[in-house]
This record gives structure tokens, sequence and C-alpha cells, in this order.
């Protein structure tokens, strides 16, 4: 799973399909964008705040006879969208010449004659997932249908389910060892995504830590 940077093995069970690879670590990069995501980051499910994007697709999302659904341009998709923060915008940038660091899915979640296109925006370097975002073909554009920029974050489309894993911080922690895991089922309902089920992971506190000495006699 890209966004979430393999460290600590997993101390409880129960987790879903979508974060089979559930260890992870964050580095200090995330602490930037802590700081400047925290005011804005929000997940909006209801249909009534999802806006359209018109204009964004380069070509129509219809798949192609091959069965491989004709790309977008995820970041001007992700630029365009009134309902990203502005710390997530800035922070979008080329890591290497015109490499941007972004990951795009392409799936059925909503049920639409198109393919869903999941964003999950990152850090450069560390692949800290710092926002994600389910957009839905309308009228030649995309609405916005799903955000949530509480990073670390990172969301997948899993058997036609929406599954998004966040880390979860205890007091004392620092910022490369997260306590937990929340992961997270949504599935399209009417017209926006509804929570089905959720799981918590508690990761060990035994990885990586030295074995005490045994006492001389």
């Amino acid at each position: 799973m890209r966004g979430l940077s393999a460290g600590r093995t997993l101390g409880g069970t129960g987790s879903t399909a979508g974060a089979a690879s559930a260890t992870v670590v964050v580095f200090v990069a995330l602490g930037v964008f802590l700081s400047g995501c925290g005011a804005g980051g929000a997940r909006d499910e209801g249909p009534a705040h999802a806006e359209a994007i018109g204009g964004v697709a380069s070509a129509s999302p219809v798949a192609t006879p091959s069965g491989v659904p004709d790309r977008v341009d995820a970041v001007r998709l992700v630029k365009s969208d009134p309902r990203v923060s502005t710390a997530v915008k800035r922070g979008l940038k080329p890591c290497v010449a015109d490499e941007y660091p972004v990951d795009v899915s392409y799936g059925d979640l909503t049920g639409g004659e198109a393919q869903d296109v999941v964003v999950n925006v990152l850090t450069c370097g560390d692949a800290v997932g710092v926002g994600s975002y389910v957009y839905r073909e309308q009228d030649g554009g995309y609405r916005s249908v799903f955000r949530s920029e509480e990073p670390p974050v990172y969301a997948e489309i899993d058997r036609g389910d929406l599954v998004v894993t966040q880390q979860v911080y205890e007091r004392g922690d620092p910022v490369s060892d997260p306590s937990g895991e929340n992961v997270i089922t949504y599935r399209w309902s009417a017209d926006h995504f509804t929570e089905e089920h959720r799981t918590h992971n508690d990761y060990s506190n035994s990885v990586g830590v030295a074995p005490s000495p045994v006492p001389a006699p």
C-alpha cells in the first residue's frame, strides 16, 4: 500500500481485505502537512455538498474495448476541485521533473456508466497520504463525492467498496510511531457514501525493541 510505509506489525486482528499490509511508519515530513491540513481536514459524504467539476476531464472516462478506462489528468482534477484544501493544493508539486506524487485508481464504486476515479495525494519521498478523493463522472466532467484530508490517509477500491485507512496517534506518540490504525469501509447508497463498518488495529509495541538482558547469577 503506497502512502503508508512499512514499520511496526499488527498486534490485533480483524483488518479488512483492503488494508492487508497494515504495518506503517509516518516520517517527519508528515509534520509539515499536519500543521497545514489540520484545519481543513474533513470528510464530507452527503450529496448536498458534492460539487461538479466541469471541463476537467480531457477525455470521456468510458472504458475502452480492452477494459482499460481512459486516463484522467488527476493533478488538474484535484487542483480544480474547490473542496480540496489550500494546503493540499499548495503541496501538490512535482517531485522530479513532471512526476507528481499522486496515486490514481479506477473502478466501479457508484454504479455509474463510467469508471469512478480515486485519487490519493502523497508527500514526495516518504509517500505519506495527505488527501484521498473520489470523483464520479457527470455531464462530461467529474463530481466530487468523497474526500478525507486527515493525514496519514489512503483510499482503495475493494470489491466495489471504498476502503480508507487512517493511522491513529495517542498522546505521547512520536510522528514516526503511531499506536494503530482505523480501517473504514464505505458503500455507495442513493447519492452518497455511507459507512458500513470500521476496524481498529493496534500496533505491537514489541517490534524493534531489544530484549532485556538476562540478569547475572
